[in-house]
């Protein structure tokens, strides 16, 4: 059965990577190296920062340090707060806090797994009063793999285990929604099935890679859902 959400944050919960995207490219800049536009995409959507800059900088030839590339992370977590609250209002995708109190009526436990630190994750949920909503967190800091690798899923259900042990929640109770090929792929290799948004993707493009596609929050059918996850 079903017991558990468990969401990514960039393009799912906030529409932040046009900027995440800018913050890279102003980073090679800074390193004497021109963005190539299938780069980013490629090594960056869906993947924590480490792993992108890391890909990014390989792939020009640059072999870097961890402590260098703890740098340049800095550097770009500075640049993106700087950014984000220079904006009037945090862009939250809409329908996202309607989506979380159906869940939370269903009494459906609530978790978020992302690439982003966990600073970050931490003070926009803060800023935007959606704290509450989750019980689990798991940064891109605390783990060792980025997605696709499934450590972060697997992460968030040993978590929610540790804090409810009378849930008894196991990878296949878990639905799980992302927003990339990475991700999907990371929550696919965990056990769990998956829900595709279309909001850094074509509609079509989730459909072929998810169980489930939907443009918005609105287009989820949890019962539908509840039943398919009721006869596994």
């Amino acid at each position: 059965m079903l017991k558990a959400i468990l969401l990514d944050f960039n393009g799912v919960i906030i529409n932040d990577e046009a900027i995440h995207r800018e913050l890279v490219e102003d980073l090679l800049l800074q390193e004497n190296l021109p963005p190539i536009a299938k780069d980013y995409p490629q090594c960056c959507l869906g993947r924590g920062d480490r792993a992108c800059l890391r890909d990014l900088l390989v792939r020009r030839g640059r072999a870097i340090s961890e402590d260098y590339l703890s740098k340049l992370i800095a550097i770009k977590t500075k640049a993106y707060c700087q950014r984000l609250y220079s904006l009037e209002s945090i862009p939250i995708y809409p329908g996202l806090e309607p989506f979380l109190v159906q869940l939370q009526s269903k009494a459906l436990y609530i978790g978020l797994v992302t690439g982003s630190l966990r600073s970050e994750v931490d003070a926009i949920l803060a800023q935007t009063n959606l704290s509450h909503y989750f019980q689990v967190i798991v940064g891109g800091d605390e783990v060792n793999q980025s997605k696709p690798d499934p450590e972060g899923y697997l992460k968030a259900v040993e978590r929610l285990n540790q804090q409810f042990p009378e849930a008894a929640i196991a990878a296949a109770n878990c639905l799980v929604i992302e927003d990339t090929p990475v991700g999907i792929k990371a929550a696919k290799q965990a056990g769990m099935q998956v829900v595709g948004v279309a909001n850094s993707y074509p509609f079509h493009f989730m459909q072929r890679q998810a169980n489930w596609a939907i443009d918005d929050f609105s287009e989820l059918d949890l019962e539908r859902v509840e039943k398919v996850f009721a006869l596994v």
